[in-house]
């Protein structure tokens, strides 16, 4: 290593507490910006975020940016500044969690004394073939990879593995924008097997409208080159395959040698904090948070509140104080079903459908207002007084005291 990375590494004296915050996702951001705001230019705490891209990823939004549609530039460093936090761009390759040290691009060492760690989930490609031959929504280049395969194949099929919520919205979004495409939604479950028979009869018609072909009950096994194989044996031709088929979570923090669970997520305590390393939080998908009605599953609206709550028990801890438990409860689960529709499942707390939705024009401006880009909400956050929090209160985040 460098005489200057050396040096970058042991930055900081012994009354300076080095906060780290690996990974710029929805919930790595609220945890920065909403930290920031409120130790604000105190030179005994220091702030580092740690993300691979200067930009944003809207990953609600990867289904519109692999139609060639395009997003909104979001500059992290642009949103940083003036808040007193550092911006560190690369890749973390290692993380010591005895030695309280992290690696990024196998070359720089940063110190810390708390850690966030927001490293979030990517689609799980363990499917034979799904590395090789099949697209994902990971990030923005490679929704960008999608886009220009798209646009050149002028007919054709299109197999979206997988019928969870992101599967159904990519499916719509192509189906709308390549009307000449076959798009064939392949998965285990009927989409929108979670809403109540309204909601899912509503978007199964919106498919139907789309030209979408739903096949549930189906399990891809294998991915080849021009046709994905089923469990039953049965072969489905594909000129593309987009691959939305559940998620996995990064290795690192497993081989940190922080507790996780069989899915490699940090184990939390009730605050969110590493039962394994306290010095630890854990927010977002990176996180096994367990609630009354069980574990958390990786929402955006579920993953900035948790960012949020770390940065409050942060201060707390800085001040002497213990942090105070995490609470959620969901409140919506809002389905883009291309431009001018969608619809929105309102959800009891433990994200148990109600009787109560949204379908349609007023469906789809719900989704792009209430769910719209979280940067508004960072901004607001930025300019916070150091005595309020965001907190989502019927999907919207609004400024409270303290926490829930």
């Amino acid at each position: 290593m460098s005489a200057q990375h050396e040096h970058e590494a042991e930055a900081g004296t012994a009354t300076t507490h080095r906060v780290l915050i690996l990974g710029a996702g929805y919930a790595g951001m609220a945890a920065a910006i909403q930290l920031a705001a409120r130790v604000g230019r105190r030179e005994d705490v220091e702030v580092t975020l740690v993300n691979p891209q200067e930009s944003f990823t809207e990953r609600l939004r990867l289904h519109m940016a692999a139609t060639g549609q395009q997003l909104a530039e979001m500059r992290i460093p642009e949103l940083l500044r003036g808040t007193g936090a550092r911006f560190v761009r690369g890749w973390v390759t290692a993380v010591d969690a005895d030695a309280r040290t992290v690696r990024i691009d196998d070359e720089r060492v940063l110190h810390y004394d708390t850690l966030v760690y927001g490293l979030g989930s990517v689609a799980d490609t363990a499917v034979p073939g799904v590395e090789g031959h099949a697209h994902t929504l990971n990030g923005a280049q490679e929704a960008e990879l999608l886009a220009g395969r798209l646009a050149r194949l002028g007919s054709g099929t299109v197999v979206v593995g997988g019928s969870g919520l992101t599967g159904v919205e990519a499916a719509a979004e192509i189906a709308e924008r390549y009307p000449e495409l076959d798009v064939v939604l392949l998965g285990r479950q009927e989409p929108g097997a979670a809403m109540n028979p309204k909601a899912r009869a509503y978007l199964r018609s919106a498919l139907d409208r789309l030209g979408v072909r739903v096949r549930a009950g189906a399990e891809v096994v294998k991915v080849l080159p021009d046709s994905v194989e089923l469990a039953d044996g049965e072969s489905v031709a594909a000129d593309v395959v987009l691959w939305t088929s559940g998620t996995r979570v990064s290795p690192l923090a497993a081989a940190a040698g922080l507790s996780v669970d069989e899915r490699g997520r940090i184990i939390t305590d009730t605050t969110l904090r590493s039962v394994s390393h306290p010095e630890v939080y854990a927010v977002g998908d990176a996180a096994a948070i367990r609630q009354a009605y069980g574990v958390m599953h990786g929402t955006c609206q579920g993953g900035m509140p948790t960012g949020v709550h770390a940065a409050v028990s942060i201060v707390r801890a800085l001040k002497g104080k213990e942090p105070k438990p995490f609470r959620f409860g969901y409140y919506h689960t809002p389905v883009s079903l291309g431009r001018g529709d969608a619809v929105v499942q309102f959800t009891h707390p433990d994200d148990s459908p109600r009787k109560i939705c949204l379908t349609g024009r007023k469906a789809a401006w719900y989704k792009e207002t209430v769910s719209a880009s979280p940067w508004p909400t960072y901004g607001r956050m930025k300019k916070m007084p150091a005595s309020g929090a965001f907190w989502p209160r019927g999907g919207r985040f609004t400024r409270v005291r303290g926490t829930r």
